[in-house]
């Protein structure tokens, strides 16, 4: 994930410039048109297209192992919290033993007598 995010700002880095060196080449009306699909073109786009691989790669994982069902699974960056390390179909960063199901946002409280 952090890749996508590393290359979409080099991509933005670069169009910047080439962007504010085409303003004088460019119709003022036409240029902000332009800007506007070199943006979507360059930088959005491309982050979607490798968003949707990172999602597809991860699709298994993310749905069917045990981490996925642990509380300190991070989704979107398919990452153990506890160990700072990305799990994959044959490899659980803990080996099981920090596993903690994750709370449907209901907290059991206990009734003291």
């Amino acid at each position: 994930m952090g890749g996508i995010i590393f290359w979409a700002i080099i991509r933005t880095a670069v169009l910047i410039p080439a962007l504010w060196l085409m303003q004088g080449f460019i119709e003022y009306k036409y240029w902000w048109w332009f800007g506007i699909m070199a943006v979507y073109g360059v930088i959005i786009h491309p982050a979607a297209i490798q968003y949707r691989l990172f999602l597809e790669e991860n699709k298994e994982i993310i749905k069917d192992t045990l981490c996925s069902t642990c509380k300190h699974f991070d989704k979107t960056a398919v990452l153990c919290l506890i160990n700072d390390k990305h799990p994959t179909l044959n490899y659980l960063p803990c080996e099981g033993l920090d596993w903690e199901p994750v709370s449907n946002g209901y907290e059991q409280k206990e009734i003291h007598s």
